[in-house]
């Protein structure tokens, strides 16, 4: 769960306790929640681990199989190697594909020998792959392989009830084998998602959070796909397992190419859209409106006196605050609408379908959104509030503020230049400019 520098040796009277609660240790640095269900479940783990090694047999070809899945996983890491470094590198999300090799192991392996593979795949994340170079916490690699452990045993568990319990009945039982081998994916896609929750900040708990998009549930299910082929392939002919080499390589360098495209239009510090990808949204939407004759109204929203916390607090708390005012904006509008950051403490929103007195509500509820906020960041002395923040916006409509992006912005930064030097804190429109 963790590593110490600090050697033990020497100091045989200090007590188990104060041995493992070393303050240097990543773990305990943790939420005491996180904590907590880290040890959960680990202890988890361990326990149906230990339960299954006493309980089960393995034979011959079990540990064949073992060494085939556990060698294709570590090859294909090996191979992946200079994606995982570009995307590490690009800071785009982590798309784990080891699920195609420990999905695998639950159809055709004693469960015992599956927490063996998933602890091999992780054991490398840990010592070879890119993540070693970016110090990646040692309690976070051996929580998300429990995590991977749990989820197989529980997969396994669901498997071994199903009408087909295993991969050779379910070979002969037509569509009733297929229906257990699809069970037993829903299950570990299921599952999986769950007991990640209870890990996350509160803040992320959402169902997109949980369940990801489409693009990602299809990325999920190609992988149990190859899972499932791969777990046939080794029952008929071991070597075929090889084969699931090549498209699962395809698709991991697609899914990079994906996450880069992401990242060149995501702003690093707030996650919002940036220029450019707030830029070709609101140009969808514009040919939208056009088709349809409809209307969207445009924000451009400026902290007033931002830079008097960056002096007075540092650049960090700026940071936070940034952080801050993207999440109280992007909660203030609706789910399909585009909230980016164009740079500096000015952000603009594009309201899909919304005329003029509707954008005006929106633009006031995202002033009092701001108003209402109150930052906490680290301090010297541990935390501190940064509040009596405001915002400054101006609303732009379309057709009546100009018929292109660029004329659209124009008029609502007016707008928003009109409300800074008339007081701050308040909404103006361009309509009411002349």
């Amino acid at each position: 769960m963790g590593t110490a520098d600090t050697d033990l040796a020497d100091r045989p009277a200090r007590s188990f306790r104060a041995a493992v609660l070393l303050p240097r240790w990543k773990l305990w640095t943790q939420r005491p929640g996180l904590i907590a269900y880290c040890l959960l479940i680990e202890t988890a783990a361990v326990a149906t681990t230990a339960t299954a090694v006493c309980t089960e047999h393995f034979s011959g070809r079990d540990l064949l199989v073992f060494g085939l899945l556990g060698g294709c996983g570590l090859l294909q890491a090996e191979l992946g190697r200079e994606v995982e470094r570009l995307r590490l590198i690009s800071g785009t999300p982590h798309i784990n594909l080891t699920s195609v090799w420990s999905f695998a192991g639950v159809l055709v392996l004693p469960s015992a020998l599956v927490t063996g593979l998933v602890a091999v795949l992780y054991l490398y994340l840990a010592t070879r792959s890119p993540y070693r170079a970016r110090r990646i916490s040692a309690f976070r690699v051996v929580f998300n392989a429990a995590l991977v452990i749990v989820t197989c045993q529980a997969a396994d568990a669901v498997f071994a009830r199903t009408a087909t319990p295993n991969l050779d009945e379910a070979l002969h039982a037509g569509w009733t084998g297929f229906g257990s081998l699809a069970l037993t994916a829903a299950a570990y896609f299921v599952i999986a998602a769950l007991i990640t929750v209870p890990g996350l900040d509160a803040s992320d708990r959402s169902l997109r959070t949980l369940f990801g998009g489409w693009g990602d549930n299809l990325l999920e299910a190609a992988t149990l796909c190859l899972g499932i082929l791969t777990a046939l392939a080794v029952t008929t002919m071991a070597e075929l397992a090889l084969c699931i080499l090549p498209p699962l390589l395809v698709i991991h360098r697609a899914v990079l190419v994906k996450q880069l495209e992401i990242a060149a239009t995501t702003d690093e510090k707030t996650g919002l859209f940036n220029t450019t990808g707030w830029h070709t949204l609101a140009a969808r939407e514009l040919d939208r409106a056009q088709r349809a004759g409809s209307s969207f109204g445009v924000l451009m929203v400026d902290l007033d006196r931002f830079k008097r916390i960056n002096d007075q607090h540092g650049h960090l708390s700026g940071d936070a605050v940034l952080r801050a005012v993207a999440t109280a904006i992007t909660g203030a509008v609706r789910d399909y609408d585009s909230v980016g950051r164009f740079g500096g403490e000015e952000f603009v929103v594009l309201l899909t379908d919304t005329r003029q007195p509707a954008v005006g509500v929106v633009a006031e509820r995202v002033r009092e959104a701001i108003e209402r906020l109150a930052v906490e960041v680290p301090d010297l002395n541990g935390t501190k509030t940064i509040d009596g923040l405001s915002a400054s916006i101006g609303i732009a409509t379309y057709p009546e503020a100009g018929s292109a992006i660029d004329h659209l912005v124009h008029s609502a930064d007016q707008a928003l230049y009109n409300a800074k030097n008339t007081g701050r804190n308040k909404v103006v429109s361009s309509a009411d400019l002349g």
